[in-house]
């Protein structure tokens, strides 16, 4: 099984739309976007950025699909302990410092 060799093309288109969505991010702080939604959006495109690292410059889009399922695994136990740590804070005796 041989790997697959991003062409230079593919790599600068992708470049270029992580370049659009970096200014489209700065864009959006521009915008009076109301408290939760703000954040909403902000993650969104965060998310979308990182998914076309992940496909193009990691090249899970053309490598074995084990390769991906791993991944995906560990972002979901990834986000699984950060839950469990913010549900901890949340049910503290006394709340959160704040500074």
């Amino acid at each position: 099984m041989s790997h697959h060799i991003s062409t230079l093309p593919t790599l600068l288109s992708v470049a270029g739309a992580l370049l659009v969505l970096t200014f489209l991010t700065v864009a959006v702080t521009w915008i009076n976007i109301p408290e939760p939604f703000n954040v909403i959006v902000a993650i969104t495109i965060a998310v979308v950025k990182a998914t076309a690292v992940a496909m193009f410059f990691m090249n899970l889009y053309w490598d074995s699909k084990f390769n991906s399922v791993v991944f995906l695994l560990s972002i979901l136990f990834l986000t699984i302990f950060v839950v469990i740590t913010l549900l901890d804070t949340l049910f503290r005796e006394g709340g959160l410092p704040v500074y």
